[in-house]
């Protein structure tokens, strides 16, 4: 079977088979029959995910890491390969990420065979990037603590860059991502007699009028963050007055001292409502996943590996809004993150991730695990 067609038949199995986060058990269960044939140590070290090993020629541990979940999202593209699942659908290119590392652990493994493996290799199927953070759960389970890894490398696709081109840059490349929800509570009355009432929605109005100035007035107007408001409401009954509501939203930062700062500032609006108002006000944050941050001691290295291939550089100015667990992983090791351009109007790839017509030629796979071969048999300085 040619490499063409090892990465087609794969990506397009696993395209048909998608999982949500944490219910990967199936797409686990793939993974490990390959390893298997392949006679590649592995372990699951949480209940979905999979962790193989190869020892090579030298002291060093270089880790590759894909992602394997997928989103609770409709397809509805009209292709052979279609989701089996309703309602679930590899709308961010996980099944590409999980196929171009199954595709360099194959070579890996040739490598292995004739003995010819320059360094040990750590081969990462992560679980539940989308939520729960997989890639902080398989560090919290310690299994990584025995293998001594240097450096760790991740890709994405990207449907926004022309297939042929890398996007990439130091320093951060992703976004913090935080999700903020309030929670008012006033008291009721009918309409006619408003003023017993303490009313949630004047309360609503001002944290809406609060949370929307924090961008403008208590960050840097150089960096780039987002306070965005996702959802609200308000109130019960058309001729009373209001004794709930909520909103919640995301924060999107790239310095942590500028989420601290939208912090505060949210605790501060929620505190002032009861005085204000005499209605009732907390917010609550839910952690979500760090900026990911490349390092620029890997810079020459992954520009000389890009730069080895028949590939376009884009080195990016500034870097996504969009969150990824991949941050995590610099808790273990220097790492690097790039995106892989897979927009081609021609064949009318050109839908963004995390929408129900994603989709992409699977030639780009093939250089991706290129990608990661180039990196394997860089010098350990590298």
């Amino acid at each position: 079977m040619s490499e063409l067609e090892f990465v087609k038949n794969t990506r397009r199995y696993l395209h048909q088979h998608p999982e949500l986060s944490m219910q990967e058990y199936e797409t686990t269960a793939y993974i490990e029959d390959f390893l298997k044939q392949l006679n590649i140590p592995y372990e699951r070290p949480i209940q979905t995910g999979v962790i193989g090993y190869l020892e090579g020629n030298s002291n060093h541990t270089i880790a590759y890491r894909a992602d394997i979940d997928a989103l609770p999202i409709q397809e509805v593209n009209d292709v052979p390969y279609k989701s089996t699942v309703d309602q679930v659908m590899h709308a961010c290119g996980h099944d590409g990420h999980t196929t171009a590392l199954m595709l360099f652990t194959q070579r890996c493994k040739a490598l292995f065979d004739k003995g010819e493996l320059p360094h040990n290799v750590v081969f990462i199927f992560q679980p539940s990037e989308e939520t729960e953070a997989g890639a902080n759960q398989l560090i919290q389970s310690n299994v990584f603590d025995k293998y001594n890894i240097e450096k760790i490398y991740g890709v994405h696709i990207m449907p926004f860059e022309d297939v042929g081109t890398v996007a990439f840059k130091n320093d951060e490349i992703t976004a913090s991502a935080t999700e903020y929800r309030f929670y008012l509570k006033g008291s009721s009355s009918h309409v006619a007699s408003k003023e017993d009432g303490k009313a949630a929605s004047e309360a609503m109005m001002h944290v809406l009028s609060q949370v929307t100035q924090i961008q403008q007035f208590h960050l840097n107007g150089l960096n780039r963050n987002i306070v965005h408001v996702g959802q609200f409401n308000v109130g019960e009954a058309i001729n009373t007055v209001p004794e709930n509501g909520y909103l919640e939203g995301t924060i999107r930062t790239y310095d942590t001292n500028d989420l601290e700062i939208v912090k505060n500032q949210m605790q501060k609006v929620a505190e002032s409502v009861e005085l204000l108002f005499g209605v009732t006000c907390t917010v609550d944050f839910a952690e979500g996943y760090p900026p990911t941050t490349n390092d620029a001691q890997l810079y020459d290295g992954v520009k000389e590996a890009l730069t080895s291939l028949d590939l376009t550089l884009h080195e990016l100015e500034k870097p996504y809004l969009f969150g990824e667990d991949f941050s995590f992983y610099r808790q273990l090791a220097p790492s690097y993150f790039v995106f892989f351009g897979t927009r081609n109007v021609e064949k009318d790839y050109i839908y963004g991730l995390h929408t129900n017509r994603l989709n992409f030629d699977e030639e780009v796979l093939i250089s991706v695990a290129d990608y990661y071969t180039a990196l394997l048999n860089q010098g350990a300085d590298k």
